[in-house]
């Protein structure tokens, strides 16, 4: 018997795929490139005096830092709050579930002047924690509020799908079994949503690292204590020097393509560890 041919939802395999690797070619490989090309203007002692510099060095540190511990930050309380969006109902759900995505709504240069107005020394939130002697804005305590703020979503929208699909006989039958609510959460919960919990973190990890417009209000942009890596690349382009603004993100770049390497080898290592359980 000849075997039927599966239908295709789109036909045209040869117009679809050349429109994807046009639309990758134009949005992101052209762009990618054009990095290489305006840091290849540099000799490569050039290039490792530009990013090796004192205070290019100390922008990555920040960077890196307060978008590390925003992250962290971020896998928690986005887990807890994915968590009561889906296993509890309370008035007013629909909104909360739709503010979580404000941060991809709002433009970032508006939550950074908000951010910054409240966590001020005059501010609501700057007046009460400045009585117990801790500053928030012109930190990087300040930075950290405010990658938390932008990144929290990844964590909440990417852990909340796999909570709704996680059958609650599960639960009932590890209570019947004798474990209690650490067991369960620990060894028949957390091990279902870690592969969407690393790929939200890594998601707001990198979101962090390249954040600039929240950011750059609330930092005050001190010299080798609150200024980012981004806050470079524009001074660079401001100066006209191209090519070492090129260069700085370049190797942003490369830490990009690091984070999403490792969250893959991640990902393929935390599926592989909730099969082995199950």
């Amino acid at each position: 018997m000849r075997k039927s041919k599966n239908k295709r939802v789109i036909p045209g395999f040869g117009l679809s795929f050349g429109v994807t690797i046009t639309m990758l070619g134009l949005i992101v490989i052209i762009p990618l490139c054009s990095l290489v090309v305006f840091s290849a203007k540099l000799s490569f002692p050039e290039f490792l005096d530009t990013i090796t510099r004192p205070r290019v060095l100390s922008s990555y540190a920040v960077s890196f830092f307060t978008a590390f511990v925003a992250a962290a930050i971020d896998a928690v309380m986005g887990m807890i709050i994915a968590w009561v969006l889906v296993r509890y109902d309370f008035p007013g759900k629909a909104i909360m579930d739709g503010i979580i995505e404000l941060p991809f709504a709002l433009p970032t240069a508006v939550a950074g002047i908000a951010l910054t107005h409240l966590t001020t020394t005059e501010g609501w939130v700057g007046a009460f924690f400045q009585k117990f002697g801790i500053k928030i804005a012109y930190t990087r305590l300040g930075i950290i509020v405010a990658l938390v703020f932008i990144g929290i979503p990844f964590v909440v929208r990417a852990v909340q799908p796999v909570l709704e699909k996680i059958d609650i006989q599960y639960e009932e039958a590890a209570n019947i079994l004798g474990a209690n609510s650490r067991q369960t959460m620990f060894r028949v919960i957390l091990p279902e949503i870690l592969p969407s919990l690393i790929a939200g973190f890594t998601m707001s990890f990198a979101r962090g690292l390249g954040e600039y417009g929240s950011v750059v209000f609330i930092a005050g942009n001190t010299p080798y204590e609150t200024e980012i890596a981004p806050l470079m690349i524009m001074s660079k382009l401001q100066e006209f020097d191209y090519a070492s603004a090129t260069s700085i993100a370049l190797v942003m770049l490369a830490a990009a393509f690091v984070i999403l390497f490792i969250n893959a080898w991640l990902q393929s290592r935390a599926s592989k560890i909730v099969s082995g359980i199950a």
